[in-house]
C-alpha cells in the first residue's frame, strides 16, 4: 500500500514431472480455462488492492487495455486512496474507494478480477481472500515474503479454479520472449550457455517521508500490522514486511534465469549485509552465486544488487555462451547480442528476422583496442606465422534484435492475464512457476544469514 523506494538434470526432470502433473490436474491455473467474465463479455471489471506507487503503475498500464473497467480501489492510507481515485476518474472509471478489502469484496457486485499491489507480507491474505470470493487475481511479485504464504496462494487458486498471475512482467515482454524462443532456443546463437550474470544497481536514496498531516494514526497502523509510519512508508527494508532488495529488485531478474533456462538451481551461496543504511533491517548490498545443472552441462550464475551506487551499467541479465552472449534489460539501450569469432556466421539469421544489424548497418566487430594486436581470426592455437596468439585477437561483433516494446512495461503481462480470462490464453507466469522463483529468491537471504552454501531439493520448487 505504501510507495516502493526509487532480491542435477535428474532433479530437473523430477521437478518438471511433478509440476506437469500439478498443471494437468488443475488446468485452470495455467491455461485460463473456467473463465468468468470473458465467457459473456469482453469487459472485465477490476478492483485494485494497494494504491501506492506500484498500484498506480499497474492501474496506468491497465487503463490502456480495452474493456478493462475499474470498479473499486482499496488502501488503508487515505492519501493513496484519493490519488488513485482521482486518476481513475480522469478516465471515467467510477471506482468506489475502500479502506477494508473485505468490505470491498463483499459489497461491490460484478468484480471479475483483483489486482493486488500491497506489501509482500499481505500478498497471501489479499490474494487468497480474492480467490475464495471467486475473483481471478493478478498479484505483484514477490509472490510472498514466506514460503508458506506463496504455497497457500497456489493452493487457493487451485481450489477456487481461478487464474493467478504473478507480476514477473519480463515473461510477457516481447523482447524477452523473442530472446528466449528465437535467439536461444530456436537459433541457438549462444551455443552452449556456460555463465550468467545479472545486476541491479541503485544510488544512495533517502527513506520515504510523508506529507504533513497525512500520517496514519498509530492505532490504525497497528490494526493493519505496521509498527509506525516510517515502516509503513519504507516497508521493503524491514523483515516483517518483505525480503529486502534481493526480493524487491533481484526477484525480477533471478526469475528470468529460471525462465530462460527452463531449470531451477541446485545450490546458492551469497554474501550481504547492512553495510550502509543503519536504520534498515535488510541487507542493502548482496552478491549471489547459483549453479544450474542442464543436459549440456553446469551453468554458473551470479547476481548482485547494490543500493549504494548506480555505477556498473544499470540493470540487466547477461547470458554468456561459447558462441555468443545475450545482454537483456527492460531498458532497450542495455540490450545487445554479441557474436564470438568462433561462431558460425549470423547473417542467415538476419534474413530470418531473428536478429538485425546494429544501427550503423554494418554488424561489424568492435574496434580493436590500442593495446590489442591485429592478428588472424581463425580458431586454433598460437599463430607462428602472424607472430600473434589468436586468443588475444578474438573480437565480439554486436547485433540487435528486431523487436521493440511500445507499451508500458507492465502492460503486456496484464494483457496476458486478461486474455487468460477472456480467451483461455495460457498465463505467462502462473502461480506454480512463480512459486519456484519465490523459493529461488527467498533462499538467498537464508544463505546470507547462514553464511554457507544451501542446496535445493527438487521438491522445494513444487507447491
Amino acid at each position: 500500500m505504501a510507495d516502493s523506494p526509487s532480491l542435477t538434470r535428474r532433479d530437473f526432470l523430477s521437478t518438471s514431472a511433478k509440476l506437469g502433473a500439478v498443471i494437468a490436474a488443475a488446468p485452470y491455473v495455467s491455461r485460463g480455462a473456467a473463465v468468468g467474465a470473458g465467457a459473456k463479455s469482453d469487459t472485465v471489471n477490476v478492483a485494485l488492492i494497494g494504491c501506492g506507487e506500484e498500484g498506480r503503475i499497474l492501474a496506468n498500464a491497465a487503463l490502456n487495455i480495452p474493456g478493462v473497467r475499474f470498479q473499486a480501489v482499496c488502501d488503508i492510507w487515505p492519501y493513496n486512496l484519493t490519488r488513485s481515485s482521482r486518476l481513475l476518474q480522469k478516465f471515467n472509471h467510477e471506482a468506489k474507494p475502500f479502506e477494508d478489502y473485505k468490505e470491498m469484496l463483499s459489497t461491490v457486485p460484478g468484480i471479475d478480477a483483483v489486482i493486488v499491489a500491497t506489501p509482500d507480507f499481505m500478498h497471501a491474505e489479499h490474494t487468497n481472500a480474492s480467490l475464495k470470493a471467486g475473483k481471478h487475481v493478478y498479484c505483484e511479485k514477490l509472490m510472498s515474503n514466506t514460503i508458506e504464504g506463496a504455497r497457500s496462494m497456489v493452493t487457493a487458486s487451485r481450489e477456487a479454479k481461478k487464474l493467478l498471475q504473478i507480476g514477473h512482467q519480463r515473461r510477457s515482454n516481447p523482447r524477452y520472449l523473442h530472446a528466449r524462443d528465437k535467439v536461444v532456443r530456436e537459433a541457438k546463437l549462444l551455443g552452449r550457455i556456460t555463465n550468467i550474470s545479472g545486476q541491479w544497481h541503485r544510488a544512495v536514496t533517502d527513506d520515504f517521508g510523508f506529507p504533513n498531516g497525512q500520517a496514519i494514526p498509530d492505532a490504525k497502523l497497528a490494526k493493519y500490522g505496521y509498527a509506525n509510519m516510517h515502516e509503513f512508508r519504507n516497508w521493503r527494508w524491514f523483515k516483517k514486511y518483505a525480503g529486502g532488495p534481493v526480493s524487491d529488485l533481484g526477484a525480477h531478474q533471478i526469475d528470468v534465469y529460471n525462465w530462460m533456462l527452463g531449470v531451477n538451481p541446485r545450490m546458492c551461496i551469497a554474501s550481504g549485509g547492512v553495510d550502509y543504511y543503519k536504520t534498515h533491517e535488510w541487507y542493502d548490498n548482496a552478491i549471489i552465486a547459483y549453479e544450474f545443472e542442464t543436459k549440456e552441462g553446469i551453468i554458473r550464475a551470479t547476481y548482485e544488487v547494490l543500493t549504494t551506487t548506480s555505477a556498473g551499467g544499470g540493470y540487466h541479465e547477461y547470458f554468456m555462451g561459447d558462441e555468443g552472449a545475450l545482454k537483456l534489460s527492460e531498458n532497450p539501450k542495455f540490450t545487445k547480442l554479441y557474436r564470438e569469432a568462433r561462431a558460425p556466421e549470423w547473417e542467415p539469421f538476419v534474413t530470418k528476422g531473428i536478429i538485425s544489424k546494429p544501427d550503423s548497418g554494418e554488424g561489424a566487430p568492435a574496434p580493436v583496442k590500442p593495446w590489442e594486436k591485429p592478428g588472424v581470426k581463425k580458431l586454433g592455437g598460437p599463430s607462428k606465422a602472424a607472430g600473434v596468439d589468436v586468443r588475444e585477437t578474438a573480437q565480439l561483433s554486436a547485433w540487435d534484435m528486431p523487436v521493440t516494446l511500445d507499451k508500458a512495461i507492465h502492460q503486456p503481462h496484464l494483457e496476458n492475464f486478461f486474455d487468460g480470462m477472456r480467451k483461455g490464453t495460457a498465463l505467462n507466469c502462473p502461480g506454480e512457476e512463480a512459486f519456484a522463483s519465490a523459493i529461488t529468491v527467498l533462499k538467498v537471504n537464508e544463505a546470507i544469514a547462514a553464511q554457507r552454501m544451501l542446496k535445493f531439493a527438487p521438491g522445494d520448487f513444487v507447491a
